[in-house]
């Protein structure tokens, strides 16, 4: 049985992850989807606002999924993009962490304020939540629904 236990140990660490890079110009769809030719991306890790979203802000509603969108366009400007993908969601996207040079997006969308850590898959960004909370940076310096619960509302 300890035999058994040892060789099951085994391949199991010996098993290898393979990320699939995909890189190229990208055509930013929202604040956490994005297209590179014909692959459809979800920076995985993180929740943006929809582009119908609003939010408030001083007593005032804003289109935040618009900003949260624009922002990663002003951010990722004309340079190519690279994204590292272990896997797919259930609507055939990939699920990927996506670099401009060594900048993370992911990380760095949700940072600002432009995104959410999405805890429901990921506890990878809950830092740099609590960091873009605590300065009230992005969707931070109002209030606003949860991305997720947003989308089963509308």
């Amino acid at each position: 049985m300890k035999f058994f236990l040892i060789i099951i140990l085994v391949l199991f660490f010996q098993q290898q992850v393979y990320a699939i890079e995909l890189s190229g110009f990208s055509k930013i769809v929202d604040g956490d989807t994005v297209y590179i030719k014909s692959s459809k991306i979800r920076l995985e890790g993180i929740d943006a606002p929809e582009i119908k979203q609003k939010c408030k802000k001083n007593g005032k509603e804003y289109f935040c999924g618009k900003i949260s969108q624009k922002k990663l366009i002003q951010k990722i400007g004309k340079n190519k993009i690279k994204c590292f993908s272990t896997g797919k969601d259930k609507y055939r996207r990939y699920l990927a962490t996506c670099f401009i040079g060594k900048i993370n997006l992911n990380k760095w969308m949700v940072r600002n304020g432009y995104a959410i850590s999405y805890r429901r898959y990921s506890t990878k960004y809950n830092n740099d939540e609590i960091y873009a909370k605590i300065n009230k940076l992005g969707i931070w310096s109002g209030s606003f629904i949860q991305p997720e619960k947003w989308r089963k509302l509308n």
